[in-house]
């Protein structure tokens, strides 16, 4: 039977300020270590082609790629500053975060707002005069909310680009929103007040209608509904949904181990832990290890070459390749990601030969245009991460039913 909170939905509808929760609980919001605690001290921009949105990113971007947390408000408020230490702290650990609302906005935000932060990500990274050209890792994308905002990431979790799911101190709040339970095909993590959360009667029920086999989290900290955003480097709730976005976003098992097994991290803290088909995936080595030792000279029978090889890319287009990894396994499906990287001539457009394992298929994919589901599979490139200048990459990514591993990928340019 549905248990919906009247007044937790009420305060989704009405809008409560998030002031009057911090007031109660006598919390006070902090000023101090406004760059977080990360490597990448982080404060937050505008930008005039996504309005009404707070950018959080490291002051200055670091070498790698930053992935993408995308962030809704709780009471759905158009304050894009509402989480600010919260956010900031996950910036400073090299992330991009953006929530719905302008700094210091009035008004109410829409779970529309969260996919017009993800294409805004998309159209950065891609667009050559932009400071996050190729800087952005547009495969690796959360979509995450406070209470009205977890509602709002609900509602878009389904978008194929969307890597993984936070809900934090939230529940759907009518039985006829199950549906987006149902439809939910990668990994989730809820992260709540305990009992006394007001949101976590609907957070527990939707947790036992979640998919089966889908990876799943559920972290409880008795601190109530108001959580810990507002304390210095967005407190425990900010800790931890950083180890959980470097898990889930960069392949640090470090930071998995957290949550994962009997003897997870947080089960030996005062988190009150459930687990669901969660596994510890570790990432790809940075090079594939060879099935055989490579010989230290030429093998004997391989008399010397005649003739220099040739220096010219080979008949057929420019010379490209495309590294394959498994970036996320559970029972009955993966999440993969292709990376392409031009040789030694610009190219104008690239085609990726992916052969996938039996049994494995292509439920959906982004940055790429593919020709298939199973087998052998073409994957060409966007119009919009075609052209990529000598030794550039880019990357695109696909959900998986079946095992990951195994799959080859060739890369032919033009």
């Amino acid at each position: 039977m549905r248990r919906r909170s009247k007044i937790y939905a009420g305060l989704a509808a009405a809008l409560v300020p998030l002031a009057s929760v911090i007031v109660a609980l006598g919390a006070t919001p902090a000023g101090a270590a406004i760059g977080g605690s990360g490597p990448y001290p982080a404060d937050y921009e505008t930008s005039s082609s996504l309005p009404n949105h707070t950018i959080f990113r490291p002051q200055t971007l670091p070498s790698e790629r930053l992935p993408v947390l995308v962030w809704g408000n709780g009471a759905c408020s158009a304050n894009g500053l509402s989480q600010g230490n919260f956010l900031r702290e996950i910036a400073s650990h090299g992330f991009l975060a953006i929530a719905n609302g302008a700094p210091n906005g009035s008004g109410s935000t829409n779970s529309q707002m969260l996919t017009q932060s993800i294409d805004w990500a998309v159209a950065e990274n891609s667009r050559s005069g932009s400071k996050y050209f190729n800087r952005i890792d547009t495969t690796k994308i959360a979509v995450a909310g406070f209470s009205c905002g977890g509602v709002e990431a609900y509602a878009v979790s389904n978008d194929p680009r969307v890597t993984t799911t936070g809900i934090f101190s939230s529940g759907l709040l009518n039985d006829a929103d199950d549906y987006q339970l149902r439809r939910l095909t990668r990994p989730i993590a809820y992260f709540i007040g305990g009992p006394s959360d007001i949101a976590y009667p609907n957070a527990m029920d939707d947790w036992g209608k979640l998919p089966a086999g889908l990876p799943a989290f559920m972290g409880n900290l008795n601190v109530g509904h108001g959580g810990t955003y507002d304390q210095p480097n967005g407190g425990e709730f900010g800790r931890v949904a950083v180890l959980y976005l470097k898990w889930r976003l960069k392949g640090d098992i470090s930071a998995g181990a957290n949550f994962v097994g009997p003897d997870c991290g947080l089960c030996r803290s005062q988190w009150s832990v459930q687990q669901k088909n969660l596994t510890l995936d570790g990432p790809p080595p940075t090079t594939p290890p060879p099935t055989t030792p490579p010989p230290t000279t030429p093998p004997p029978t391989t008399p010397p070459p005649t003739t220099p090889p040739p220096t010219t890319p080979p008949p057929g287009g420019a010379s490209c390749t495309a590294v394959y990894t498994v970036q996320d396994q559970w029972n009955g499906g993966f999440v993969a990601n292709v990376a392409v990287t031009a040789g030694s001539t610009a190219l104008t457009g690239w085609r990726v030969t992916l052969t996938l394992p039996g049994g494995a298929a292509i439920s959906s994919l982004w940055n790429g245009v593919p020709s298939g589901t199973s087998g052998t599979v073409a994957v060409a490139n966007q119009s919009y991460n075609g052209q990529l200048g000598a030794g550039q990459t880019t990357t695109f990514g696909f959900q998986g039913i079946g095992t990951g591993g195994g799959a080859t990928a060739t890369c032919a340019g033009s």
